[in-house]
């Protein structure tokens, strides 16, 4: 690693490139395979495995100031737990920290009650009352654009405001679960009636999520310098598209069931503090405007970014016949990619007095990179279908086929930090 880590007494959290170091502990929501209750519980990530979190203050002894968050973890009230203070938050995770460490004195009553990560069947991390899709990644933005509108790629308003649409919550899926072929209507030629059928041109969008914890009363906007103090974490966003419902129904008011059928999610949270070593400046290209007033902070500038590294993997049937390994496609990274700072995206969501509860999830749009090696779509990957890609066994794709799996994972690693993951959100195409 590329700094020292304090190290856990789970082996498989000191391995180099760990996801999971004692440095990361995402939260996540399980059951073990082997009960037969199927009973959730909350855990932290740690190497390999999870440490239970619920009923865990009953086995050692919990500082007074942190009973709080142990009783909302017993009851599972994920929700309530990101809502509480960040300073809260910090002195919970550095006690968690204090139990894994390799010179943990709770390592004998703890050791026996973690279990491996593949041993648990992963839920949606917390309850999710309400999901809005940025379209904030400004190099997708002009791609797309570009192929609609060659003369004018950005609408004008682009550059000034975070565009974004309200999704749909209840179809938002935890990385494993397999989504169906969409069915939808599709333009026809010569003036002909619609088609109603499957969709020919599925494909994804490389995102990430961005997690409320703090809420805000309606008709109360939040400040750009107290936005993060809303932020409680990240996780990793597929974005699933029907372009051709999507060209067929976007006008004149966006997506509808094109986006709707499903949004695939990383089953655990990283947050806020352990994306902190990974900070870096906001800084906006000079060809831009600077942003609105309500935007615009100086502390953003200086912290606002966060160096995430992403990438796009696909395992076609034929792959997984012969036993080949997923093939990497795309590479890209969020701050590169993204127009608008998580800071800024909160504070324009609740800018009208929008009032975000707990647990409420924002897409950040397609996070492609300014080269056509980094692009987040196939849509862009491929021109909109003209020029498939082609896979080392010889197949290729226009956009995604029945069977066909899609990966996408992602960390951060910069100089003199140990690195953390966010494990993956993968999902399977069925007819």
């Amino acid at each position: 690693m590329s700094q020292q880590t304090i190290g856990s007494w789970v082996p498989s959290a000191n391995i180099e490139l760990c996801d999971f170091p004692i440095e990361n502990l995402p939260y996540g929501c399980f059951h073990a395979l082997q009960d037969p209750t199927a009973r959730k519980k909350i855990g932290v990530a740690i190497g390999s495995s999870i440490l239970p979190l619920t009923n865990l203050s009953k086995l050692i002894d919990v500082p007074a100031h942190l009973k709080n968050s142990f009783e909302l973890l017993d009851d599972l009230k994920m929700n309530e737990f990101m809502a509480i203070s960040h300073h809260e938050h910090f002195l919970f995770r550095e006690f968690l920290k204090d139990l894994l460490s390799k010179n943990s004195k709770n390592k004998t009553i703890l050791e026996p009650i973690i279990i491996h990560q593949s041993d648990a069947k992963m839920h949606l991390p917390c309850a999710i009352p309400d999901f809005t899709d940025f379209y904030a990644g400004i190099n997708h933005a002009f791609n797309v654009g570009s192929m609609l509108r060659p003369d004018q790629p950005l609408a004008p308003n682009y550059q000034w405001i975070p565009v974004g649409y309200h999704g749909r919550s209840s179809s938002i899926i935890p990385s494993g679960v397999d989504i169906k072929r969409p069915i939808g209507q599709t333009r026809a030629s010569d003036g002909k009636p619609p088609y109603f059928q499957p969709t020919r041109r599925l494909d994804y969008e490389l995102e990430l999520g961005i997690f409320i914890g703090k809420s805000n009363q309606q008709g109360t906007p939040i400040l750009v310098d107290e936005a993060e103090e809303h932020f409680f974490g990240m996780c990793i966003l597929n974005d699933w598209s029907a372009r051709d419902i999507q060209a067929w129904e976007a006008m004149p008011l966006g997506p509808f069931l094109a986006k709707n059928f499903a949004t695939s999610i990383s089953p655990w949270i990283v947050t806020r503090h352990a994306l902190e070593p990974f900070r870096k400046p906001w800084l906006r290209a000079d060809n831009y405007p600077q942003p609105l007033a309500y935007l615009n902070s100086l502390n953003n500038e200086l912290h606002g970014g966060i160096e995430i590294h992403l990438e796009i993997y696909i395992q076609t049937e034929m792959m997984k016949e012969k036993q080949l390994p997923a093939e990497r496609i795309v590479t890209s990274e969020f701050s590169k990619a993204t127009f608008w700072s998580i800071a800024q995206l909160i504070t324009h969501h609740a800018s009208n007095g929008c009032n975000l509860n707990a647990g409420d999830l924002m897409g950040t749009g397609t996070l492609s990179g300014p080269t056509a090696e980094e692009v987040g779509s196939l849509l862009e990957l491929t021109r909109g279908g003209k020029e498939p890609i082609e896979f080392g066994q010889g197949e290729k794709r226009s956009f995604l086929e029945n069977g066909d799996t899609v990966i996408f994972k992602a960390y951060c690693q910069t100089a003199g930090q140990v690195r953390i993951g966010f494990g993956e959100c993968s999902t399977t195409i069925l007819g």
